[in-house]
């Protein structure tokens, strides 16, 4: 068995081209004729090695056109109770301000707005009984058009119903500052959060929903936001594509 196949080369060489920036976001790679004249090999060596890198996700082809470099979006989230404190004064989610502030294009599309039974792990970090019902807000996470994460918030239904958060429309100034605005409905001050992250591989309806490349993990973050005194009033699941996404906690010490 050779110690390397022809294929591999140009793998090798096109991944760092394309990791490098000698080949751009959206940019054309060469036709299979004038990859094989190249590299002095067949088409299907070529072909084998561009589809090795499309599973990568690396690039995307294009029925007629060719194969192009990916664009992908990489959503950088800084978590950091300052962070936290200037978003909700401008009345914004940290996703989209963060997103709009690396000069990217977000958007949160509400996929539904339901009241169910909350799971044995739901009802743990809430405190409240299993099965108890809850209302859940279901969103896609997209930037520049692209899906990056799905997040699933879970609220006490005590806490929730008669609220903008049980109803299936967008909350102006977002979720937060519902909960805290002194003058409406619910009237919690925020206090902390604990986030668990789990990395793992995606169920095939994840993979469909944020249009995963093969070999692609997600990471699975649970968040649990309490209020003043100490009651959780938040749980939020989002599952976020590996490869879309970055995360830095900051935390102070004192």
């Amino acid at each position: 068995m050779p110690s390397r196949f022809p294929y591999e080369d140009i793998v090798d060489e096109l991944r760092a081209s394309i990791v490098n920036g000698h080949l751009g976001a959206g940019e054309r790679l060469p036709s299979e004729n004038e990859l094989a004249r190249r590299y002095d090999t067949s088409r299907p060596t070529v072909r084998r090695a561009l589809a090795l890198l499309k599973a990568d996700g690396l690039v995307t082809t294009e029925q007629g056109r060719g194969v192009f470099v990916r664009s992908k979006p990489q959503v950088r989230l800084l978590l950091s109770g300052e962070n936290f404190r200037r978003h909700r004064r401008a009345g914004v989610s940290g996703f989209n301000a963060q997103v709009a502030e690396q000069g990217q294009v977000p958007e949160q599309r509400l996929l539904e707005v339901a009241r169910v039974p909350a799971t044995e792990e739901v009802a743990r970090l809430l405190g409240i009984d299993d099965e108890a019902i809850v209302v859940v807000r279901r969103r896609l996470f997209v930037v520049n058009g692209e899906p990056v994460a799905r997040c699933d918030s879970y609220y006490p239904a005590e806490m929730a119903e008669g609220t903008a958060l049980a109803e299936p429309e967008s909350i102006e100034g977002g979720a937060y500052g519902l909960i805290e605005d002194p003058e409406g409905p619910i009237r919690r001050r925020l206090r902390r959060s604990i986030d668990d992250l789990e990395c793992r591989m995606p169920t095939p309806a994840e993979v469909e929903e944020l249009q995963l490349s093969s070999g692609v993990p997600v990471v699975r973050v649970l968040r649990t936001v309490y209020d003043s005194e100490k009651v959780a009033v938040e749980v939020q699941e989002t599952i976020a594509a590996a490869d879309k996404h970055q995360f830095r906690y900051e935390v102070a010490m004192r």
